[in-house]
């Protein structure tokens, strides 16, 4: 079995359809279609997932999120609607789900999504029982060299200001790993760490989950909201890809940094927030104040203390540890034991130039432990960075390297189709058409 589902579900019919197709990909499944009767079979069960409609006859499933994720920590859950609405999907991931379907368009989502949900409750235990032993703060960042080490001396000396720190560098440098490690090196770890990526919401949305809201501010916002803003009071906000915030929630930031104090939308009383302010971009933002794109008052704000991140290829001695760090990780995530690592496979490691930086080895070091041959990671794990010899320059076109990743990916799955999907990141049904015309079973 590949682990154990609670599917939560007023509609009969839909209950049972989703038992069977979620049975026949090997998966325990137990059934609910009350609130109250799904409580009562999580203290009797163990379960990894719960999957619940939104709308249930004696519960709203965005609120059942919080409290089932209070109890359960370890539990992932994915929420259902018959009706999509922006609202409720955000509320329900800042509560802890999953994810969130809109009942129709799950189709071809919904095995993948269980096994990457199986997976990430599976890594939850994993992590609850290694979190005393796991690095934390400036613990946590790896390397040597002399750009990292500069730059965790500098980090380590403001945090223990509150001075406002802007984190620059390229795209997968590690500046959340940073941001983190500010915070817990300052006095207010024992309070909130809240981040969010300003890039990801449209300007209403970032707007709502910065400030919060009052019931009725906008079509949908049915109770009142707490923002992030007062969620860190007394602790760290962390804005990530700020240079990517509308210029019209700039203004509203630059007023809350002088004076620390805010309205919600649709409300007129003011509230106030301590907080320390952690930013970050990947952008030139003097260049974007030049092209009309970023507030200079703001900046001038936010770059009280720069600290710029190296990019992996001005810091290559590190890579070896960063790759050893990330086999440990990943091997443990895929329950491989005993793994032996070939010395080419850094050498081959250290040949490409990275410009995905950390982030970019990290998904690398994960795909070679899935691809490599019985417990030996060589080069040969490494299929798109490996050298060819002159007679095998043909397959190094995108078609044949997305063939035999496919390949190597099905049979590290034993044929599983839903398996290999979720592996490789797509669609089950777009899956099949690559089969059909790579011509593979």
């Amino acid at each position: 079995m590949h682990g154990n589902i609670l599917i939560i579900d007023d509609e009969i019919k839909l209950l049972k359809l989703l038992g069977m197709i979620l049975s026949q990909e090997n998966f325990n499944v137990k059934q609910a279609s009350t609130a109250r009767s799904a409580l009562t079979m999580l203290e009797q069960h163990d379960f990894d997932i719960v999957l619940s409609d939104v709308r249930l006859p004696d519960a709203f499933g965005v609120d059942l999120v919080k409290s089932i994720k209070a109890k359960y920590p370890h539990l992932e859950i994915i929420l259902m609607t018959a009706f999509g609405n922006i609202t409720d999907a955000v509320q329900a991931m800042k509560n802890g789900a999953y994810d969130y379907l809109v009942k129709g368009d799950d189709n071809d989502k919904i095995i993948p999504l269980a096994y990457k949900a199986m997976e990430k409750a599976k890594d939850n235990r994993s992590k609850t029982v290694h979190k005393s032993t796991a690095a934390k703060g400036f613990e946590s960042i790896i390397g040597n060299s002399p750009l990292i080490l500069q730059a965790k001396r500098l980090a380590e000396k403001v945090a223990l200001t509150d001075a406002t720190v802007l984190l620059t560098g390229e795209t997968g440098t590690g500046k959340e790993v940073f941001a983190n490690a500010l915070h817990e090196g300052s006095d207010r770890k024992k309070n909130s760490f809240v981040a969010i990526n300003c890039s990801a919401f449209s300007k209403d949305i970032l707007e709502s989950e910065l400030f919060g809201h009052k019931a009725g501010a906008f079509t949908g916002a049915v109770k009142d909201k707490k923002g992030l803003i007062e969620e860190a009071d007394g602790g760290t906000l962390f804005l990530d890809e700020i240079g990517e915030m509308p210029i019209e929630l700039q203004a509203k930031l630059l007023r809350v940094l002088e004076t620390r104090e805010f309205i919600k939308m649709g409300e007129t009383k003011v509230s106030r927030s301590d907080f320390r302010l952690i930013a970050a971009t990947n952008r030139d933002l003097e260049e974007e104040i030049k092209q009309g794109h970023f507030r200079e008052d703001l900046y001038f704000r936010l770059n009280i203390f720069e600290i710029r991140l190296p990019a992996l290829r001005e810091r290559k001695e590190d890579l070896k540890a960063l790759a050893k760090n990330f086999v440990n990780v990943f091997a443990q995530k895929l329950h491989l034991d005993s793994i032996q690592v070939s010395p080419d496979y850094y050498k081959t490691l250290e040949k490409n130039d990275w410009k995905g930086n950390i982030r970019e080895l990290r998904n690398t070091v994960e795909r070679s432990l899935i691809l490599m041959n019985g417990n030996i990671l060589d080069a040969e794990s490494l299929p798109h960075y490996s050298e060819r010899t002159p007679a095998e320059k043909d397959s190094l076109s995108i078609r044949s390297l997305e063939k035999e990743h496919i390949h190597k990916v099905l049979e590290y799955t034993k044929g599983n189709k839903a398996e290999a999907a979720r592996l490789l990141e797509i669609g089950i049904a777009t899956l099949y058409r690559k089969l059909e015309e790579y011509h593979l079973r």
